[in-house]
């Protein structure tokens, strides 16, 4: 089910309902994008809705909807509309999830046809409900969507799977092509930007995906403007490559109401630029930051470069690890 209204009429973020109002700063001209609603952009729309689909390109409220839903790309959202997390950052809806659909993953296999998607990023809220977080079921995805359409890439954005042994096993195993978990922030905002996670964790994890299979393709991301240091987010990155990470994306963090952390400055394009440029002297195979890089943005042009990339440094004439 795409939300657009929580037509229960609870709110969307109880946790955060007696927190005081932090104000919304005006965004600067660099931030600014235009509203959605070009003729590609509803038949995406309508083939997200008729399939009974979750997108987290409406549930997180991304500012790249237009941009990319009016290219026929969607980043599907499994396992519900409802998050056992509550996250500072996060506009996701937070609560007791429904149980799973045994449905979806040949929904979302039908939408990935129609839509004709040579990339496919599939994400999901956090299930820490589930006796494996959700694993078998981003595994039952992955093989719905090879057995339709083949010859389409696939880069799973997972959570944590905090204390669920084996999950991550699983989901390896069905061999997505990138396996994406952000970081979201520097360690020193875990406890008031992403409480309910663990840092060293989320490394451990990104780490074990490369000794797992490490023909595959590993991930991260993070949100600047939370009030975190440069020097913190360049050590950030050496714990990324310590953990074999092929690829970083670094994007501004926005508010998405009152009652959300609060952006803590807006970072200059220029900013952006130098990130990359000392992202990819410490070894990423590739790197997106810019203002408004989000994980999924541009996933399918990004995975080919990624490829390119690679290929280029196993013949010997990138540069050195």
């Amino acid at each position: 089910m795409v939300t657009i209204l929580d037509r229960t009429q609870r709110p969307r973020h109880p946790e955060k309902a007696k927190r005081p109002d932090n104000p919304i700063q005006r965004k600067p001209e660099w931030i600014r994008v235009k509203a959605p609603g070009s003729p590609v952009y509803r038949e995406t729309q309508g083939i997200v809705r008729e399939n009974g689909l979750v997108t987290v390109c409406e549930e997180a409220g991304c500012p790249n909807i237009g941009e990319c839903w009016s290219k026929k790309h969607a980043t599907m959202m499994i396992m519900g509309d409802t998050c056992t997390r509550a996250c500072a950052f996060c506009n996701v809806k937070t609560g007791l999830p429904d149980a799973l659909d045994p449905g979806e993953p040949e929904k979302v296999a039908i939408a990935v046809e129609k839509l004709g998607l040579e990339h496919v990023v599939v994400t999901s809220v956090d299930r820490d409900d589930l006796a494996d977080g959700g694993a078998a079921h981003f595994a039952a995805v992955i093989r719905a969507i090879r057995a339709r359409s083949p010859k389409t890439t696939i880069e799973v954005l997972t959570p944590d799977f905090l204390r669920k042994p084996g999950a991550l096993e699983v989901v390896v195993a069905a061999k997505p092509d990138v396996f994406n978990h952000n970081l979201e922030t520097v360690p020193s905002k875990y406890l008031t930007v992403r409480p309910g996670a663990r840092y060293f964790h989320s490394i451990r994890l990104l780490q074990r995906v490369k000794e797992l299979d490490p023909s595959m393709f590993t991930k991260s991301g993070i949100m600047v403007g939370l009030g975190e240091e440069r020097n913190e987010v360049l050590q950030l990155m050496d714990d990324l490559r310590s953990a074999e990470v092929d690829f970083i994306t670094i994007g501004q963090y926005l508010q998405p109401t009152r009652k959300h952390h609060a952006v803590a400055r807006f970072l200059t394009p220029e900013e952006f630029k130098s990130f990359e440029t000392v992202a990819y002297t410490k070894g990423f195979l590739m790197v997106s930051s810019s203002p408004l890089t989000r994980s999924s943005h541009h996933a399918g042009e990004d995975f080919a470069q990624l490829r390119a990339a690679r290929a280029e440094r196993l013949a010997g004439s990138g540069p050195s690890v």
